[in-house]
C-alpha cells in the first residue's frame, strides 16, 4: 500500500502541471516545418479514409483525433494496433492514409504493422517525439512533438506527451476544416442530435410534430370559448378562422387580460371583436432558428403556422423552441 504524504499543496501541483503542458504546446510551434504542410495535403488528397493508430494512452488520443476529424469533414477511424495485427489490417487500403502515434517511435505493436502497411501501399504519417526513431525513419511524413518533459514528477506517466499530441491533432483537424470550407450546416449534418444540429436543421414542421398544439376557434366563438380552447392546448393563445378555414387572426390571453384591465366585460364578446386580425405568421418549411429570431425581434411568444392557402396548421410557442435547445 502506498504511503500518503502528510502535506501536499494541491494547487501548486496543478499550476505546475498546467504550466509544463501549456509550455510544451506553445513550443511545438517552433518545431513545425514543411512536413506539417505535407501531412495536411496528404490527408486532403486521401481518396478513402484517414486511419489513426496507437497503443495505450496514444491510442486513446488517437480515438479522439479520429472522432474530431470525422465530425469536421475528414472521414477517419481508429484502428487498435493489436487488433490490426489480428485481422483489422483488412480495413486498410492503398487509398487510405495512416497516422501512427507513438511518443518514443519504438512501440512494438505499431512497428509490427509497418511491413503490412508497406505492402498495402498506404501513405504513412507519424507523430513522434524522436525524429530518429524507427517509426519516423519508415514513415512518409514525420511530425515531431519537440522536446519536453512529462508533467508527472516521475517523468514517466504520459501527460505532456498526450496533451501535445492531442493539440496537434486538433490543429490539423481545424486546418483541414478551413481548407474544406466546412460550414456550421455541415457540422450540424454530422451532429443531428446535438443542440447545434437542432438549431441548424430543425424546421417548423418538426416543431409542430413535437408540440402537437393546434388551438383553433371560429370567428363567431366567444372569448369564453376561446379560453377553454387555450386551456385545452396549454398555449395561452388560439387561432381564429373563418368559415372557409383560413386564418383571420389570433387571440391571446394577453389580449383578454388587457381588455379586462380596462373594465370591459369581454367573456361574451366574439373573438373577432377582440383578436389581432394581422398576426405575424410563418410556414412549416421555415427553419426554426429564423422564426425564433423574428419572435425575439417582435417580442411575441406565439406564432401561427399556415399553409400555402393561409389555413392554420398549428401554433408554436417561444418556450417550445427554447425547451428543444434551439
Amino acid at each position: 500500500m502506498l504511503d500518503l504524504q502528510t502535506e501536499v499543496d494541491y494547487r501548486s501541483i496543478v499550476e505546475e502541471v498546467l504550466d509544463v503542458e501549456a509550455g510544451a504546446i506553445t513550443s511545438l510551434k517552433e518545431h513545425l516545418d514543411e512536413n506539417i504542410d505535407k501531412a495536411i495535403e496528404m490527408i486532403l488528397s486521401t481518396k478513402n479514409r484517414t486511419i489513426i493508430t496507437g497503443m495505450g494512452k496514444s491510442g486513446l488520443i488517437g480515438k479522439k483525433i479520429a472522432a474530431t476529424l470525422a465530425s469536421t469533414g475528414t472521414p477517419a477511424i481508429y484502428m487498435h494496433p493489436s487488433e490490426g495485427l489480428h485481422g483489422d489490417l483488412g480495413m486498410v487500403t492503398s487509398e487510405d492514409t495512416v497516422i501512427a502515434l507513438s511518443n518514443s517511435g519504438e512501440t512494438e505493436e505499431v512497428l509490427n504493422l509497418l511491413p503490412s502497411l508497406q505492402k498495402i501501399g498506404t501513405n504513412l504519417i507519424c507523430i513522434v517525439k524522436n525524429p530518429m526513431s524507427t517509426l519516423a525513419i519508415k514513415s512518409d511524413v514525420v511530425l515531431t512533438l519537440g522536446r519536453f518533459e512529462e508533467a508527472c514528477p516521475l517523468r514517466l506517466a504520459p501527460t505532456t506527451s498526450t496533451t501535445v499530441t492531442l493539440a496537434l491533432g486538433d490543429a490539423i483537424a481545424v486546418a483541414l476544416l478551413k481548407k474544406r470550407n466546412f460550414q456550421p450546416e455541415d457540422f450540424a449534418l454530422f451532429h443531428p442530435s446535438g443542440s447545434l444540429g437542432r438549431r441548424l436543421l430543425m424546421t417548423i414542421d418538426n416543431l409542430l410534430a413535437a408540440s402537437k398544439k393546434s388551438p383553433m376557434v371560429t370567428e363567431s366563438c366567444t372569448v369564453k370559448d376561446a379560453l377553454f380552447e387555450m386551456t385545452k392546448h396549454g398555449l395561452g393563445a388560439t387561432c381564429i378562422v373563418g368559415e372557409d378555414g383560413t386564418l383571420q387572426g389570433i387571440l391571446t390571453d394577453g389580449d383578454i387580460r388587457r381588455a379586462m384591465a380596462s373594465g370591459e366585460d369581454v367573456m361574451d364578446q366574439t373573438v373577432k371583436e377582440l383578436g389581432n386580425t394581422m398576426p405575424i405568421t410563418t410556414q412549416a418549411d421555415v427553419l426554426a432558428t429564423n422564426v425564433l429570431e423574428i419572435m425575439e425581434e417582435k417580442r411575441i411568444n406565439v406564432m401561427p403556422v399556415i399553409d400555402e392557402n393561409n389555413k392554420p396548421l398549428g401554433m408554436i410557442h417561444f418556450h417550445d423552441m427554447m425547451n428543444l435547445g434551439i
